[in-house]
């Protein structure tokens, strides 16, 4: 049986999957596919989460924004946990971040905003889910790009 990890362990088993697939290149050395493989092999390690429908979710969204500086294109690969209050009902979730910013080039700025979500426990296939994505127009624009700024995080929301 596979140990299902802590969700205190995401943000660095994340951050190993980022060195385990690229043969330890630096991040700067990245492209946006090779964010997104060591996204999905993240995304299809077990966690142990409440049993509740979608407390284990992965998001895969982009769009212009400006969040914390200049208005920039901006992938970001988001697994979300579901945390229960003591009773069981919802308290909280934790989101684990890949935010990729990119600079505004017409062509992803022509891409606009998307933003597509997945559930372990929905039935769905995870690898349909992430081909699906990669099936789209802008896949083939974002695919190969080197991001300008990177920053893997935690937040509580």
């Amino acid at each position: 049986m596979t140990r299902r990890l802590s969700m205190d362990e995401a943000v660095g088993l994340l951050e190993g999957e980022l060195g385990s697939g690229s043969g330890q290149r630096a991040l700067d050395d990245l492209v946006t596919e090779d964010f997104w493989l060591a996204f999905l092999r993240f995304g299809r390690r077990p966690f142990d989460v409440p049993d509740i429908p979608d407390a284990d979710g992965l998001l895969f969204q982009y769009g212009i924004h400006a969040f914390d500086g200049p208005r920039a294109f901006t992938l970001d690969l988001t697994r979300q946990f579901e945390i229960s209050a003591s009773d069981g009902d919802h308290d909280h979730y934790v989101q684990v971040h890949c935010e990729l910013k990119y600079g505004l080039a017409p062509a992803l700025e022509a891409l606009g905003s998307y933003d597509s979500w997945f559930f372990h426990d929905a039935g769905d296939d995870l690898e349909e889910w992430a081909q699906g994505l990669t099936e789209r127009a802008a896949w083939a624009t974002i695919r190969g790009l080197r991001p300008i700024g990177i920053r893997v995080y935690r937040e509580q929301v």
